[in-house]
């Protein structure tokens, strides 16, 4: 907030160059709002800003950047400058940061670290990716079960300043193996000359390197931890993986459902970071799929075009029937997605979903139903196709619910992402047979 009340001001001592005072301002900033201020400068403002920051606040700035300004400013900086920045980030996101940049400002960064620091990131990209093993940390603090709390102390003192966090110290054997978890309480709390397995209870939670980091999101949600230990195959303490990331990553999930949700492709950058061509490719496959789907709406329509010339108040009320049932349909889909991806529900309990909606779809469809029963009553139509409306939405909602909610559990079943469904392509679906369902029922009810 500090950031974006002195922007202003910034912006005036930059008219005037006076570099030493915006210096001096930065202190007092967070990494994140200068990250956001200088992405709104032009490159070489922008670059000349960044050299004034010191260098353990310029590795914290330069983690929150987007990529694209991180390739500006890897351009312009000497390799010293390099290697003293990309020592000070710590190694989880110096690995994040080296998945996005492109493969030789990659290979640049890499020959720049020291052995011990290659052969760790080398380490940590050797994992598939959107891995947990991409995600943790090495920097954790461990501790023998022999330890006294007063040697437990010490060596937290020691090594904590390297740590990503000190809230939870693990307990390994001698070949590295998990035993506990504990709070760092516990150690400041209990008697000095006590050992470390007095206060151990054997009781953690962990996940593998292997594990993808939704599951690893889910366990810490579930279990309110703020940090979270990565095993490998023989439970060996491989590394930690800290709330920040998993919020990030959370983050990063809502983000791709949004815009799955509206039939966008996954952005691989920001918005603002991503071409206009590229925002083309990642829309015109999903609009081009509604389209071909909207053709056979028109279909539909052009099929019952004897019935339409006879009764052209039916086409009226198409729009109403129709967007009923999609806005039914989504409501119901979003619901379940939501009820999945909280543990809430799962593929087992699907007739359950089906009883639940079967009921409640009925409850909607005759609301809305009655409501435009008496519409069409009194504006246009009458009593006749006053009832062809009312039967019509009762059926549509009444389907359209069902298919809502039942869609994505099938693709969870398919281990196809169900945000999909909650897309205009279920709209789309829903609008043509609801279109067959309208006209049937009023050439029956109509024609007889």
């Amino acid at each position: 907030m500090l950031g974006e009340i002195l922007k202003p001001e910034v912006h005036e001592l930059i008219r005037k160059k006076d570099y030493k005072k915006i210096k001096e301002m930065f202190v007092e900033w967070q990494a994140i709002d200068i990250a956001d201020f200088l992405a709104d400068l032009p490159e070489d403002e922008m670059i000349m800003l960044y050299r004034l920051l010191p260098r353990k606040q310029a590795a914290r700035v330069f983690v929150e950047l987007e990529s694209e300004d991180q390739e500006h400013v890897l351009r312009q900086l000497k390799n010293q400058q390099l290697k003293e920045m990309i020592l000070e980030i710590s190694p989880d996101d110096r690995t994040e940061i080296f998945e996005e940049l492109p493969a030789q400002v990659t290979q640049r960064l890499m020959d720049l670290l020291p052995s011990e620091e290659r052969k760790e990131a080398l380490f940590l990209l050797g994992y598939p990716e959107n891995s947990l093993g991409r995600l943790m940390t090495p920097d954790y603090i461990s501790v023998r079960p022999y330890f006294t709390l007063a040697d437990a102390l010490d060596h937290i003192r020691k090594y904590g300043k390297d740590s990503e966090t000190i809230n939870m110290v693990y307990v390994t054997d001698d070949e590295s193996k998990l035993l506990d978890e504990i709070p760092i309480r516990r150690i400041i709390l209990g008697n000095p000359q006590h050992i470390i397995e007095s206060v151990m209870d054997y009781t953690f939670i962990a996940a593998s390197a292997f594990d993808d980091q939704d599951e690893g999101a889910d366990i810490m949600k579930r279990y309110d931890l703020v940090s979270l230990p990565v095993i490998d195959s023989e439970g060996l303490l491989i590394g930690i993986v800290t709330i920040d990331d998993i919020i990030d990553v959370m983050d990063e999930e809502a983000t791709e459902d949004f815009q799955k949700e509206a039939a966008v492709s996954p952005l691989e950058f920001g918005y603002m970071a991503t071409s206009p061509f590229m925002l083309y490719r990642k829309r015109i496959g999903w609009l081009v799929l509604l389209l071909l789907a909207d053709f056979f709406s028109s279909g539909v329509i052009a099929h019952f075009e004897e019935l339409i010339s006879k009764f052209i108040t039916l086409t009226i009320f198409i729009p109403i029937l129709i967007d009923s049932g999609g806005n039914t349909a989504t409501q119901s889909a979003t619901l379940v997605i939501r009820a999945i991806s909280l543990g809430e529900l799962t593929v087992k309990r699907w007739f359950e979903v089906v009883k639940r909606e079967i009921l409640t779809g009925a409850l909607l469809g005759v609301s809305l139903g009655g409501i435009l029963f008496l519409r069409s009553y009194v504006w246009r139509g009458g009593t006749e196709v006053g009832f062809v409306l009312a039967i019509s939405m009762v059926v549509i909602v009444f389907w359209t619910n069902i298919a809502g909610s039942v869609l994505p559990i099938i693709l969870t079943k398919l281990n196809f992402d169900p945000a999909v469904v909650s897309s205009p392509l279920l709209t789309t679906m829903v609008d043509a047979i609801g279109l067959i369902i309208y006209f049937n029922i009023a050439r029956i009810l109509l024609l007889g």
